[in-house]
This record gives C-alpha cells, structure tokens and sequence, in this order.
C-alpha cells in the first residue's frame, strides 16, 4: 500500500474500492455462469442434459432417490449472489460521500473483504469438491451429436443448401438420422467422415 496523491480526494472518494469492487462482481457473474451450467449439464438422471457427472456431495436428493443433487454449484452460485449484491451496497456507499468526506468507508471495507474471502473460499471448493471430480457421459454426448440436426449444415458443401436443408427437415419428421438420409444422395463413407464430430471441431 502507498499513501494517496490527494489526500482530500481519498477522503471523499473511493473510487479504486468501487472498481476493485466492480471487478470482484465480474468473476462472480462469470462464475455463476459456470455452476448453473454444470448443474444444467449434468440434470437428470434420466429427463435433463446428463452430459456430465458430479461429484457426489451429498447423500442424494430428499424427494429422487437415486438423484446427485448439484449441491457444490448451488452453493457457490449462492456465494456469487451475495458479492453481486453487496457490489451494490459498496456502490451506494460510495454514492453517499458528501463534499469532501465520506463517512461509509467502514461498510465498503467491510463488504469488499467479505466479498474476498467469499469468492476465494468458493473458488476453492467449486474447484476441490465439483470440478476436479466432473465425468463427461461419452455416450450420451456422442448420441447427441449424432442425433441432433444441426451437424446437416456440416453437409452443405456436398449437398447444396436445399438438399442439406431437405435432409433436415426429413430427419426431424421421420426421426430418422441426419447421416441415414443423406446416405441416399453421397456415399455413405464420405457423409460419415464429414459427420465426424472430431472433423467438425
């Protein structure tokens, strides 16, 4: 720490606190981006995503034996309400200076540290109990892929945007894959190698 240039200003302003602040709200946005997505991700067991699999944090759900609830994502999305929302209180604190002194720097203090070791401690856990412990389900990512419609834009170049788009359509009424009914129009080993999910990424 160093002594502030302005020593009035730093006594009615705190504005270094309030974008050191704003930056902890960021990570906590982004971060509860990431846990409501592996609790996305990994809905189920049978009726959600099931992309992927969670460590096991808690006996089970209370109302779905059987169910892994994604307690650890829960908890840290919770962590990142609460700096996303006392970010709010340290910006209202720092609105509040009147003149040239402001009086809530105990408030903004107190909040951003809290915010610190809240966001620290949460990192840590998300990190030793959820995301060191994720299993990717192969096959049920790769029956996705394979059924989904979308890889049809993939056959474009071979098909011709109304053929590609034909294929589509007959794939999602029929129920049929992508790779079956294109077969009827280009050999069935040059669709297979440009459906190709490893091709594709």
């Amino acid at each position: 720490c160093s002594q502030a240039n302005d020593l009035i200003e730093a006594s009615s302003c705190v504005d270094a606190l309030v974008t050191f602040s704003g930056s902890l709200r960021k990570v906590a946005i982004k971060v509860s981006k990431v846990c409501s997505d592996l609790r996305l991700l990994s809905s189920g067991p049978r009726c959600g995503f099931g992309e992927i699999t969670l460590p096991a944090a808690a006996p089970g759900s209370s109302i779905m034996p059987g169910k892994i609830n994604p307690v650890i994502p829960e908890v840290v999305n919770q962590v990142c309400f609460q700096v996303m929302g006392t970010d709010h209180v340290i910006a209202t604190a720092s609105e509040a200076a009147q003149l040239q002194l402001n009086v809530f720097e105990p408030v903004i203090v107190y909040n951003l540290l809290n915010n610190l070791d809240l966001m620290r401690n949460g990192l840590d856990t998300l990190r030793e109990k959820c995301v060191d412990g994720v299993v990717a389900d192969e096959d049920r990512c790769a029956s996705l892929v394979n059924g989904s419609i979308g890889i049809v834009t993939n056959l474009m170049p071979l098909l011709g945007y109304k053929r590609a788009t034909a294929v589509a359509k007959e794939a999602l009424d029929t129920n049929i894959p992508v790779a079956t009914v294109a077969a009827r129009y280009v050999d069935a080993s040059v669709i297979e190698k440009a459906l190709d999910p490893r091709n594709m990424t």
